[in-house]
């Protein structure tokens, strides 16, 4: 057993929250990019010649990049380690964004966007599994909510920032200079993180996790097939699946997607009325995820009930929404999406702790990994799904879609509401008692 006098434990302390901030902004980068091309549409289409539906398909094709990639990013955080996963990957994110910049033509800037796709994908993933052996269970769903508001600021980013810096720069350059920046944060990452402790000769923080491991007899590295094989076959992990699934179908579908036409055909405001009210789900994210993971930690000290709580506000707010649908006042606008925010993706962090706490250390790669498919599929699903229920009514005189329309896809996405709250009543409390 090693014993740490208190200046080594001050070391410690320290040492962590630099990984964390490196970690953080490489982070960043995954929400920049995921909504750089909102900013940069319009010259894309003059420099390129193309069209929106071209544009649009360069737009998804970091989501599907992204969701392939899921998977593999636990497997390879549990082989080769997450320090030499998420550097090796942010430089792929670099490499990206440069070409992106330099792109001669539209076939250019989709590989370009491809590389990037694959280069942020295995960030978020690698980045919790580092966390989990740097801080304590009971300390864990902060980080992780710390870790998700910085996501929220790079929404922020994406907009504000890159809007600034292509009126300064042209988007060409803007994008070069965010690949330097990149190769940076990747070079701190080889630098500066470890992923254990036991990597600068400190003891392990995750006693809880060292103690089920033993339990469970699951000291020796577990393979790769072995550990998804685990993580499939827990019966407890589908209920998280099903409520990611619903939970993010729900966030990704009308937040991401159909919640602006909402705005601007029901209640006529303009696209930037709707873009001020729209700006509420990043607030949520920046303030109800670190909130939500202390609640977690320190208040209720449950995964469960966080859970319930949110799938139950979430659920109310969407039947507000639903009965009185063209009654908001513009104040209740902005209360409502700031309250979707919260308990549609800031809860998300509970989500992926309660995936890492179901499972042994070794494989908690693995586990956040398998259960991060299901946001993007429930994405995948209700973006098209809620589309044909606003095909399925007549457009009004305007080219609006219709107020039955909307209201069809208010009922679609209370039911999944339900669905979300009723798969949190099946989950297991993971929460260890210190």
């Amino acid at each position: 057993m090693i014993i740490m006098n208190p200046y080594q434990i001050k070391q410690l302390l320290r040492f962590r929250m630099l990984i964390f901030l490196i970690l953080a902004f490489g982070y960043l980068l995954v929400y920049f990019h995921r909504l750089s091309l909102s900013v940069v549409a319009d010259n894309l289409i003059m420099e390129f010649s193309t069209t929106a539906g071209t544009l649009g398909l360069l737009g998804s094709i970091y989501f599907y990049c992204y969701a392939i990639m899921q998977l593999p990013a636990g497997l390879l955080s549990d082989s080769i380690g997450p320090r030499k996963t998420v550097t090796f990957f942010l430089l792929i994110a670099a490499v990206g964004s440069i070409l992106f910049g330099l792109a001669p033509n539209i076939e250019t800037a989709f590989v370009g966007r491809i590389l990037v796709g694959f280069g942020v994908s295995m960030v978020f993933i690698p980045t919790m599994k580092i966390l989990s052996q740097w801080f304590r269970p009971h300390e864990f769903a902060f980080m992780a909510g710390l870790l998700n508001a910085v996501g929220g600021i790079g929404v922020f980013a994406a907009t504000g920032v890159l809007a600034f810096m292509t009126i300064r720069f042209g988007w060409r350059l803007s994008f070069e200079l965010i690949g330097a920046c990149t190769i940076v944060i990747a070079g701190l990452s080889w630098l500066v993180v470890r992923d254990h402790p036991r990597d600068k000769g400190w003891p392990p923080l995750n006693t809880t996790d060292n103690l089920k491991t033993e339990a469970s007899g699951d000291i020796h590295q577990i393979s790769l097939f072995e550990g998804l094989k685990r993580v499939l076959s827990e019966k407890h992990f589908w209920p998280v699946a099903v409520w990611f699934f619903f939970d993010c179908g729900i966030f990704f579908g009308f937040g991401a997607l159909w919640g602006g036409p909402f705005l601007m055909h029901v209640y006529n405001l303009s696209r930037a009325e709707t873009g001020a009210v729209l700006s509420m789900i990043a607030l949520g994210m920046i303030i109800g995820s670190p909130m939500i993971g202390l609640i977690s930690d320190k208040l209720v000290k449950s995964r469960k009930i966080p859970l319930m709580a949110c799938s139950l506000l979430l659920t109310i707010d969407i039947c507000l929404l639903f009965l009185f649908q063209s009654d908001f006042t513009k104040f209740l606008l902005y209360i409502f999406f700031l309250i979707f925010s919260i308990s549609s993706s800031a809860i998300v962090i509970i989500g992926f702790t309660t995936a890492k706490e179901l499972f042994p250390v070794q494989i908690a790669g693995t586990s956040v990994g398998a259960v991060n498919l299901f946001p993007f599929l429930g994405g995948a699903v209700f973006m098209p799904l809620l589309g044909k229920v606003l095909d399925a009514y007549p457009k009004t005189e305007a080219g609006s879609y219709s107020a039955e329309g909307y209201s069809t896809l208010l009922l679609v996405l209370l039911f999944a509401a339900v669905v979300a709250f009723a798969s949190t009543l099946f989950m297991k409390e993971t929460f260890q008692k210190e």
